[in-house]
């Protein structure tokens, strides 16, 4: 297994295979990435062994067990531990071993999002806050909240909402809005930064290298972008 995961590139890093862990891995595994699993408990291992998954026993707030796991080679790391002080110290590892990496981190209680985010996570999710919302989400507006659920989720459906980024030289570099609409995907939005939308672009916007584009579309055609992005 050490052999399989020193194989990995572009993977991501999850620290943590408690319930919330287990669903990461297994919308990772629908979204088609792979990852290593790090956990300390010898029995959340064996769980995560039996779906299949490779695995790194250890402390994850250890480098050298982030570096078992690839962390060098990786393209994100989550940390869904349910400590928000190991989050925080794995979160702190992960980054000066990696600075490039994308962190996203659980907060379990109220006030650690400041010291995660702090510490180098990109996003941090808050379960509990997240439910609340998505609760609320359902009572206000049913439908919208029920269409963005199904367009984000990895079941067979007919469409599906998309992140892809413009790379340089690439085949969106220099395509506009309105060509991509003419292929059966709708861009809703161009994202210039970290949350820096421009939202419903013209026909005529031009695509740059460097951003990134929110598509909505058929699944098969925008798996098919993927692919070609």
């Amino acid at each position: 297994m050490a052999q399989a995961i020193s194989e990995l590139r572009g993977h991501v890093v999850l620290c943590g295979y408690g319930r919330v862990g287990a669903t990461v891995a297994r919308e990772l595994g629908h979204a088609g990435r792979r990852f290593a699993v790090v956990d300390i408990n010898p029995a959340s291992l064996a769980v995560a062994r039996r779906d299949g998954h490779l695995v790194v026993e250890g402390d994850a707030t250890i480098d050298a067990i982030l570096e078992a796991a690839g962390i060098h080679q990786a393209q994100a790391l989550i940390t869904t531990i349910d400590s928000d002080a190991n989050n925080v110290y794995v979160t702190l590892s992960a980054r000066a071993l990696n600075p490039a990496l994308f962190i996203v981190a659980r907060a379990n209680l109220e006030g650690s999002e400041a010291k995660l985010k702090q510490a180098g996570a990109d996003r941090v999710v808050s379960p509990y806050t997240r439910a609340g919302r998505q609760i609320a989400e359902l009572a206000i507006r049913p439908r919208v909240a029920d269409f963005i659920d199904f367009a984000l989720s990895h079941g067979e459906l007919a469409f599906s909402i998309e992140e892809v980024k413009v790379a340089a030289g690439g085949p969106l570099d220099g395509q506009t809005v309105g060509a991509l609409r003419d292929r059966g995907i709708f861009s809703l939005a161009v994202v210039h930064g970290e949350r820096d939308f421009e939202p419903n672009p013209a026909a005529t916007r031009v695509l740059t290298a460097g951003e990134d584009l929110i598509v909505s579309g058929s699944a098969a055609t925008l798996q098919e972008l993927r692919a070609q992005a």
